[in-house]
């Protein structure tokens, strides 16, 4: 999978909340690829006390973790700065009817084979500022769409 070569945003600090270990590695190593700064957290608690003291420009976040859901630390980031671009990742997305409406999310994408380039083009899109607050589709709804276009 091709994916781009440079950062819209270079330099951008990226948030990556999961408290599965081998997930943010691997998000980490291709987010800085890209060139930007990339901070993790294994859970909420210690994603808002980061956000609290360092500016971040974007929140990837799981929606599974011990001690607050990723809905639950999407509503406290909102409290804090409502602009805040988040992606919520879940390998529950279809399960459980995770909507950017029903998370609070600017983006929800399933944990999947396609989910690295689904998140890149997600990421730069939410840093370049082409939709300002207003949800994109998920995943699945544009999964559908294609479905029922091509039959």
């Amino acid at each position: 999978m091709k994916t781009p070569s440079a950062p819209v945003h270079p330099g951008a600090t990226i948030l990556l909340v999961d408290d599965n270990p081998h997930g943010l590695i691997a998000r980490r190593t291709v987010l800085e690829e890209l060139g930007y700064t990339v901070c993790t957290c294994a859970g909420g608690p210690e994603a808002l006390e980061l956000l609290a003291r360092r500016p971040v420009d974007l929140v990837i976040t799981d929606f599974r973790m011990p001690h607050m859901d990723g809905v639950e630390l999407i509503a406290r980031i909102r409290q804090m700065r409502a602009d805040m671009p988040i992606v919520l990742l879940s390998g529950f997305v279809e399960p459980l009817g995770l909507t950017e409406q029903s998370t609070g999310a600017d983006v929800v994408l399933s944990k999947s084979a396609g989910e690295v380039g689904f998140l890149m083009r997600s990421v730069r899109r939410l840093l370049n500022h082409q939709v300002q607050r207003k949800p994109m589709e998920s995943e699945g709804a544009l999964q559908a769409k294609k479905a029922r276009n091509v039959g």
